[in-house]
C-alpha cells in the first residue's frame, strides 16, 4: 500500500476523537515504524510499504482511537529539546514541567559556583533530572524512584544521552522512608515532580491519562498534597544551607504550599505561574 493511502486510511480509523491530532498521530505512527523522520511522510507518500507495516501501523492506529497516548506507542517524548525514550509504566513527560527545569537552568544555577549536586526526587521517565545533567556540565544527579519501570526507564535514558558518568539512578521510596534515602552528601538543588493530583479529580482526567498512565504517579491524597508534607520537612536533611528546593505543583496548590515552605522556615518562597496564570511551580532556599 502507498504511504499517502495508508495515512488516509488512519484518519479514517481515528475519526475526530477529542484529544487527537489525527493528521500529526497517523504521521508520527509510520514514521516510527518506518524509522524515518516526518519530512520522509511528507516527501514519499507514493512508496508502497510492506503488509508487515501496514498490519502494525493499524494495529497502533486502533489503540490511538482507543486513547493509548502517543508516547507509549511510538516510545519517546521530546522534553526541553531532547527525545526521551518512554514506554508504558512510567509517567509521560509534559511541556508544563518545562517550566520547572527552564528556572533552574536560567536563573537557579547563577547562584551556584564550580560544581552543583542536584536530588531529583521521584524521577519517573528521569526527564527532569537528565536535562539538568544534560545542559549543566558541571551537574551530578542523583535520581530517585521507586518503581522499577521507572528506574529501568532512567537508566535506558541516562544511557542514551551518555550521562552515567554523572547521573546516580537509585531506588528510594520518597513517601514512606524519604528520611533514609542513601545519599552520600548534602546537595545544591531539590528538585521534585511528584504526584500531585487529588484523588477524587484522577477520573476527570482525559482517558489518555487516566486509563493509561500510572496511577501512583498521579494520586496525590485527598487533597494533593501528600508528597509535598513528606518532602518538604525531610528536605532539610539532604539540602546545603543556601540549597533550593524546588516542586511542580498542582494550578490551585501555591497558596497551601507556601504556608508548608514557611512552617519549616524556608526563605525567598515564590510561586512561577504557567502561560495560563495558573500555579506551576514553587521554590525556596533554605536558610
Amino acid at each position: 500500500m502507498e504511504i499517502k493511502k495508508l495515512l488516509e486510511l488512519g484518519l479514517n480509523i481515528l475519526g475526530e476523537r477529542e484529544y487527537l491530532n489525527g493528521p500529526l498521530d497517523v504521521i508520527l505512527i509510520l514514521s516510527y515504524l518506518l524509522d524515518v523522520d516526518k519530512s520522509y511522510i511528507y516527501t514519499h507518500g507514493d512508496r508502497q510499504v510492506s503488509e508487515k507495516i501496514v498490519d502494525k501501523f493499524l494495529e497502533l492506529t486502533q489503540k490511538r482511537k482507543a486513547g493509548w497516548p502517543m508516547a507509549y506507542l511510538i516510545n519517546e517524548k521530546e522534553f526541553y529539546g531532547l527525545n526521551f525514550y518512554i514506554e508504558e509504566g512510567v509517567l509521560i513527560p509534559r511541556p508544563d514541567t518545562e517550566i520547572l527545569v527552564d528556572y533552574i537552568l536560567n536563573e537557579a544555577i547563577k547562584n551556584y559556583q564550580g560544581s552543583i549536586s542536584i536530588l531529583d526526587l521521584g524521577s519517573g521517565s528521569g526527564c527532569i533530572g537528565i536535562a539538568l545533567a544534560y545542559y549543566i556540565k558541571n551537574a551530578k544527579v542523583y535520581s530517585i524512584d521507586i518503581d522499577d519501570k521507572a528506574l529501568e526507564v532512567t537508566r535506558k535514558n541516562v544511557e542514551r544521552f551518555h550521562l552515567q558518568d554523572r547521573v546516580i539512578v537509585m531506588r528510594g521510596n520518597i513517601l514512606e522512608e524519604i528520611n533514609s534515602l542513601q545519599i552520600d552528601e548534602k546537595v545544591d538543588i531539590i528538585v521534585s515532580n511528584p504526584p500531585y493530583i487529588p484523588k477524587k479529580d484522577i477520573e476527570q482526567l482525559q482517558i489518555e491519562v487516566k486509563c493509561f498512565e500510572p496511577r501512583r504517579a498521579l494520586d496525590g491524597g485527598i487533597d494533593g498534597l501528600d508528597f509535598y508534607k513528606k518532602i518538604i520537612p525531610a528536605s532539610k536533611k539532604y539540602l546545603k544551607s543556601g540549597g533550593m528546593l524546588i516542586f511542580e505543583i498542582g494550578y490551585d496548590q501555591g497558596d497551601s504550599l507556601v504556608e508548608l515552605f514557611e512552617s519549616e522556615n524556608y526563605e525567598n518562597i515564590n510561586v512561577i505561574k504557567d502561560l495560563q496564570g495558573l500555579d506551576r511551580v514553587i521554590f525556596g532556599t533554605l536558610p
